[in-house]
């Protein structure tokens, strides 16, 4: 078994777990594709139908006309497109605007209706707080939804709320999504569910037995990443408890705009590039196996951005493929080891 400091980081990996291990495999697979398999149901007693799905995120569109970003949006939609098989849908995990106006979200709108399949979106701070909402739910419909498919119940949450910070302090719509914009948030505090999410949350999952392999997208990562960033959703533990039963829970979110993966308990946590830009890592260790992107090139425009499929097989283990634009995933570790999660 290879040592972790003498791993050579040439090539992609994958992980997958199954019975409280997770196995990190080599992946021969070239410089545009990094795989990551996600723990799977150690029960066996629910059956998946294997079926795929594609995840968009933050594409930060701006009230200017043929601007980069509408390209790149245009591009990853092609990019699901033109997948043989398609996959059976496509999540958008949030921000489809940059400053929350209309005319952003119906021009990401009539870009991503160009997709071939069904598509399910959640809400970022960035299409949110110029109108709490109202342009947003106009377009996309519910922020909060769950549905079943194929075995697997999937679950939607807006995970960007906060206390009402404008009121008091006679803040404008724009004033109030300027305070949102800031990457550190700090006068809106920490984002959340809140209370009627987490009600909401626990009768949708409380007739659900145990063995019920559960996915739920939120735009905010569901640990402690990096607060000060709001890396992070203050009322994950309460979501994390509410869907412990559960004998594993895949966790997928946008907002960090890069390659991450983390596990706590029974949820398995994958984050989503964007469209639009990478964000640089913040300073932190990152939880094994350090699943990093390169620092993107200036000089490439599309670098550090792209999609994710995802294929589910029939033990609940998820295969995560991002697909970037250009060459920006990190080469990884050449040996295969096993480590405890």
């Amino acid at each position: 078994m290879a040592n972790i400091e003498d791993l050579s980081r040439r090539r992609f990996l994958g992980f997958a777990g199954k019975a409280g291990l997770t196995t990190l495999v080599a992946q021969a697979v070239g410089v545009n594709l990094g795989l990551v398999k996600v723990a799977g149901a150690a029960s066996g007693k629910r059956v998946v139908t294997p079926f795929s799905f594609a995840i968009i995120s933050d594409a930060h569109l701006y009230s200017i006309d043929n601007h980069k970003f509408d390209t790149q949006l245009a591009d990853a939609v092609a990019q699901v497109n033109a997948m043989d098989p398609l996959p059976d849908f496509v999540v958008f995990g949030g921000d489809v605007a940059q400053n929350g106006t209309e005319d952003q979200l119906v021009k990401g709108s009539k870009i991503l209706s160009k997709l071939k399949v069904p598509v399910r979106y959640i809400p970022g701070e960035h299409d949110w707080y110029l109108d709490m909402g109202d342009a947003w739910r106009g377009l996309f419909g519910d922020e909060t939804w769950s549905f079943d498919h194929k075995g697997v119940h999937f679950i939607g949450l807006n995970s960007i709320l906060v206390k009402d910070f404008w009121t008091g302090a006679g803040l404008s719509p724009k004033e109030r999504m300027t305070v949102m914009e800031m990457l550190e948030s700090p006068i809106a505090g920490p984002w959340g569910v809140h209370e009627k999410q987490l009600e909401w949350l626990e009768k949708d999952v409380k007739d659900l037995p145990a063995d019920t392999p559960i996915v739920v997208f939120t735009h905010s990562p569901l640990w402690d990443y990096y607060p000060r960033w709001n890396f992070q959703t203050s009322d994950a533990p309460e979501i994390r408890e509410i869907l412990s039963k559960f004998d594993n829970v895949m966790s997928y979110h946008g907002h960090v705009h890069q390659t991450l993966y983390n596990r706590i308990g029974n949820m398995s946590s994958v984050a989503a590039m964007s469209t639009s830009w990478p964000w640089p890592y913040p300073p932190v260790e990152l939880a094994f196996p350090e699943t990093q992107m390169n620092r993107a090139d200036p000089s490439i425009a599309t670098d550090g951005q792209g999609i994710q499929l995802i294929n589910l097989s029939e033990d609940f283990t998820g295969l995560v493929q991002y697909k970037p634009f250009e060459d920006s995933l990190t080469p990884f570790m050449q040996d295969g080891f096993k480590v405890p999660v």
